[in-house]
């Protein structure tokens, strides 16, 4: 027997209410942990700005430096302003080999940010507050000004979120507007302790060797295309991993990523 039309046309309804449920939405988070993650946060921006410096100072005097590619640096200095960039993880490994040498240092504005600085001017580095998102314009120009008077910034392109190893085109963008050369650098060690963070950030234990390896300059022309900025900004990532695997291989360390 044929179904009704009243019938037919419950069954249509029931079907498009099914269909308009809306997916089933994941389960928040217990109160308690995100009271315990903001009381962790409190005690780190506490601790970390008091024992973090003296502790990686102390560290770092017990650290076996090398260096490749001295000579890149050396060319980019010549220049009347630079870049540098590294991985977000290893911005520990060479603070002390350039402390007071008047380098400045891209920082996120953010409380992970105000964590870092304590232990930047511990080592004789200024920082320069922005990111993508936050702050840009103004650090933009205070790079400018800085490079234009013959700065030296240094930037973590896969900073300040990640992912790990990922870049973006405004180290290169930088480059080309201002015609001033940026130099790639790798930097390894053959014994660390990592932190459970985005980047693994990278803390040499006492008496670990440590590489820097300071790739082959980019040069930018000021007229060049933004397919050119697109094409040198994976130049740069390429570098800065390869920079990378040179170091370790010549301290005789496996790759941790």
């Amino acid at each position: 027997m044929g179904a009704s039309e009243e019938d037919r046309v419950g069954t249509t309804v029931s079907r498009r209410r099914r269909s308009a449920t809306p997916p089933a939405t994941k389960p928040r988070k217990p109160a308690w942990k995100k009271t315990l993650r903001r009381s962790r946060r409190k005690l780190a921006s506490f601790l970390i700005p008091v024992f973090a410096p003296p502790l990686v100072r102390f560290l770092a005097r017990s650290w076996k430096v090398e260096e490749i590619g001295r000579e890149n640096f050396d060319s980019v200095m010549q220049a009347k302003g630079r870049l540098m960039t590294l991985w977000h993880g290893r911005m520990l490994l060479p603070l002390p080999r350039h402390a007071r040498a008047g380098h400045r240092v891209l920082v996120s504005p953010s409380a992970d940010g105000d964590l870092v600085l304590p232990l930047l001017r511990r080592f004789g580095y200024e920082a320069i507050r922005g990111s993508s998102s936050r702050r840009h314009l103004r650090a933009l120009r205070e790079m400018l000004s800085l490079l234009e008077t013959g700065g030296t910034i240094a930037i973590t392109p896969d900073g300040p979120r990640g992912p790990r190893h990922s870049v973006n085109a405004g180290p290169v963008w930088i480059a080309r507007e201002t015609g001033y050369p940026l130099i790639p650098i790798g930097c390894v060690c053959d014994r660390a302790r990592y932190l459970k963070s985005w980047d693994r950030f990278t803390i040499p234990r006492y008496g670990a060797r440590v590489c820097l390896v300071y790739g082959e300059p980019l040069r930018l022309a000021k007229d060049a295309p933004d397919e050119e900025v697109d094409r040198l900004t994976e130049e740069m990532r390429r570098r800065m991993i390869a920079a990378e695997e040179l170091g370790l291989e010549r301290i005789g360390a496996e790759k941790d990523w």
